[in-house]
């Protein structure tokens, strides 16, 4: 089973409640980067990739931010030219998307065995 990913500012009384919120729109975003690729419109998948690079490091969640890179520079790149490429890196990062969590390890009862909400 995946390793789940908590916020390295989970732990921290003033921005909990932001990450949480975070956590709690990831489901949208998810929707809107399969939604675009499945309609190949590479401009809102490269949009929201770069978004969530952002979003993801400046929330704690480090790990997120060169996977969403990684599909922002494989959609620059062109999608005529490798639409496999962008469609794994696509699924690597829907994979470390269904693994994020809200709160702590602690506050969860330590790592869960459980499926994410994708």
């Amino acid at each position: 089973m995946s390793q789940l990913l908590y916020s390295s500012l989970a732990s921290d009384p003033d921005l909990a409640e932001l990450v949480e919120i975070f956590v709690e729109s990831l489901p949208e975003r998810v929707e809107t980067l399969r939604q675009a690729f499945d309609q190949g419109d590479w401009e809102t998948l490269r949009r929201t990739a770069h978004q969530l690079k952002g979003a993801a490091g400046s929330y704690g969640f480090d790990p997120l931010s060169p996977s969403a890179a990684q599909l922002e520079q494989s959609v620059a790149s062109g999608p005529e030219q490798d639409v496999e490429a962008i469609r794994q890196a696509l699924e690597e990062l829907l994979d470390l998307c269904s693994r994020v969590r809200a709160g702590t390890p602690q506050q969860q009862g330590h790592e869960q065995e459980t499926a994410g909400w994708l």
